[in-house]
């Protein structure tokens, strides 16, 4: 829920904890305190706390669990430090964050009359707001089920982006990049919502209660999270096909070029990759070991993945190279790449077929990685 009131590229880690987001608990290193505001008008109605990078800050009241709120947490920091190395990706949204005290508050309902009591004293910045059921950690984003990365990109963007990026993501008609691009995408400039969107707009939301600001801010939203594969099942694509069509990431590249290039230049440090619920820094050694061992900007997105993953790498250094698809039982299911000579590689796929060009199963694969003899591997997932 959007609140309108006052307010290439790093390495992803993933390795075998991280596949705690198909069973078992996420791993989170955050922990849960009292309010540390218990007598704020605004902030004093809420129970549970977590600093988030010293950036968002996470209030939940009583009723929310915490494995919930832990999950929010995660999710911000994620979407902050996408790369997730301990540090926030842009130093200039950590900035504005960090200044005007941003909060992501976590509410039980919609109809909770502590919302307004929050936003009738609160002077600080709130892009958005959550509800209990909103919530899914074993879900991290996925379109009905766990709103997180939504409310919270709506915080960043709203706090963050547009007050210190005005020119690219100001939401004012006819004022920044981000809506040259959305008069395009809904076929022009609607300030309301028109009877009908015309047949060439590709975006086309229809809530009357969401001004043009709104729409914008809608519209960065969908954008980021096509561009990280989150919207790519068939369920989503036909659940969102009345507001967002491009649901894919080649669909997105295909479709509204201009945002595309707008997500994509690494020069805006926007999150690239899906959050997966886990999140602690330290998994970062895990990189720093594989680099010793000779194996540079190594990583696959998106994690799952339903239409293509993409294989990012720099070997430009190395030779005897061989990219492969395994299944879990170590049979061979696709080979994607080979060279004995050295060469320059950024960005191998695998559309989720085998050798014979049959598509595959969902579940479970293995990405490996072999050079000059080292071997490295990652687990990644097929959803259909």
């Amino acid at each position: 829920m959007i609140n309108n009131k006052k307010s290439y590229i790093p390495i992803i880690i993933l390795y075998v904890i991280l596949s705690s987001n198909i069973v078992g608990q996420n791993e989170v290193c955050f922990d849960i305190e009292s309010n540390p505001n218990p007598n704020d008008a605004a902030l004093g109605i809420f129970d549970k706390y977590v600093n988030v990078l010293d950036c968002i800050h996470i209030y939940a009241v009583e009723s929310i669990s915490d494995e919930k709120v832990l999950h929010a947490a995660s999710i911000a920091a994620e979407l902050l430090d996408n790369d997730e190395d301990g540090d926030i990706d842009d130093p200039n949204i950590e900035s504005a964050l960090s200044s005007v005290l941003t909060v992501m508050p976590i509410f039980n309902s919609e109809f909770s009359n502590a919302i307004d009591d929050f936003f009738d004293s609160y002077e600080g910045c709130a892009g958005a707001i959550l509800f209990r059921d909103e919530i899914d950690p074993s879900q991290p984003g996925h379109w009905g089920d766990d709103a997180s990365v939504e409310e919270i990109l709506h915080t960043i963007n709203a706090c963050g982006h547009v007050e210190q990026y005005p020119e690219l993501y100001s939401l004012e008609p006819n004022s920044s990049y981000l809506t040259d691009a959305m008069d395009i995408a809904r076929g022009g400039q609607w300030l309301s919502i028109p009877s009908s969107y015309p047949d060439e707009a590709w975006y086309h939301y229809d809530d009357w209660t969401c001004d043009y600001e709104c729409m914008a801010m809608e519209y960065l939203y969908w954008c980021i999270v096509t561009d990280m594969g989150i919207l790519a099942d068939i369920e989503t694509c036909e659940g969102i096909a009345n507001e967002w069509e491009p649901c894919t990431p080649d669909l997105f590249e295909s479709t509204d070029t201009l945002m595309f290039e707008l997500v994509n230049n690494i020069e805006n440090k926007l999150p690239q990759y899906a959050p997966d619920g886990n999140y602690c820094p330290d998994n970062v050694k895990i990189v720093e070991q594989n680099k010793k061992r000779g194996i540079n900007d190594f990583f696959v997105y998106p994690n799952p993945f339903n239409s293509f993953i993409k294989i990012k790498l720099n070997l430009i250094k190395f030779n005897n190279i061989n990219i492969n698809i395994y299944g879990v039982k170590g049979d061979l299911i696709k080979s994607l790449f080979t060279s004995k000579k050295s060469v320059e590689i950024s960005e191998i796929r695998w559309d989720g077929t085998d050798n014979n060009f049959e598509n595959v199963s969902s579940g479970l694969y293995l990405c490996v990685v072999e050079i000059s003899g080292n071997r490295h591997t990652e687990k990644i997932v097929l959803l259909k």
